[in-house]
């Protein structure tokens, strides 16, 4: 991204797991400290030590702070009700407001602040380590420029995925937003069946884990390769893998199980947005 993209001022309201992971990330894009100013009544220890070192300006409350750039809406979905006469007077002529608040929509803020341009975001939790991805959907009050600004923020926690529709949130909350959940589990799932078949739990542990750290870093590595065409290069045929992938893949296998649990998931989250 190029310099003209990074706001002259940005405001960062809540300062939480997923508000601290993207302060670092803009601090390491290039965004200087004292045009950043973090807000949440709860600052951690590290957010104060971010501030010391990095000039970041900390303060509990919006009151005095000045109308920026670019407001970040980080904090809970249920505080927004309480929080928006507050946020509001942060919100000046030009301010583009960018929402990760979970179920709610551009509409619900914008008729609780007085905002023109409005993204609406939904990351996830690889954020924390820059290799999160984010779907964003943007009203029509956005210009180009501040859509540039908005994927210039949000590159610093991952990729960025641009929606045509804001409705296809929930199907994102569904499928990338609950996600890494998903693949946890198909850890833990892995490591009980390695223990079923006589390893060490410990050792069942390291050997799943392991192997769906290094899968995902291999079609990091190799993102013109389809996620099929990987699994073909290890499927020997007739083989071990084979074998399993004939359980996987199987009429009542793991694609109709994950089709059903991602279906459970986005109902949810219209029932949330709802």
């Amino acid at each position: 991204m190029t310099a003209s993209s990074l706001p002259g001022s940005l405001v960062l309201a809540g300062a939480g797991k997923m508000g601290s992971a993207m302060l670092r990330g803009w601090l390491a894009l290039g965004i200087e400290g004292e045009a950043i100013t973090a807000i949440d009544p709860f600052m951690s220890d590290e957010m104060k030590q971010l501030g010391q070192i990095q000039g970041v300006r900390l303060a509990e409350t919006a009151r005095g702070v000045a109308a920026p750039d670019v407001l970040i809406l980080a904090i809970k979905p249920q505080m927004l009700e309480t929080a928006a006469a507050d946020y509001a007077a942060l919100i000046g002529p030009g301010t583009l407001v960018v929402s990760i608040m979970a179920g709610k929509t551009i509409a619900d803020i914008a008729a609780r602040l007085p905002a023109q341009a409005i993204v609406r975001c939904m990351p996830n939790t690889p954020a924390a380590v820059g290799r999160g991805i984010t779907g964003a959907a943007a009203n029509a009050g956005v210009t180009a420029a501040q859509k540039q600004t908005a994927t210039a923020l949000l590159t610093a926690i991952g990729q960025v995925a641009w929606l045509e529709n804001e409705a296809l949130i929930d199907a994102v909350t569904a499928v990338s937003g609950s996600g890494p959940a998903y693949v946890f589990y198909l850890v833990e799932a892995m490591a009980k069946a390695g223990e079923a078949i006589g390893l060490p739990p410990a050792l069942a542990m390291q050997l799943a884990r392991s192997t769906v750290e290094g899968s995902g870093e291999l079609m990091s590595q190799e993102p013109r390769t389809s996620a099929s065409q990987l699994r073909i290069n290890v499927t020997s045929p007739g083989g071990t893998t084979a074998a399993a992938l004939d359980v996987l893949m199987a009429a009542d296998g793991l694609e109709p199980l994950m089709k059903k649990a991602i279906g459970a998931a986005k109902r949810r989250a219209g029932e949330l947005s709802g």
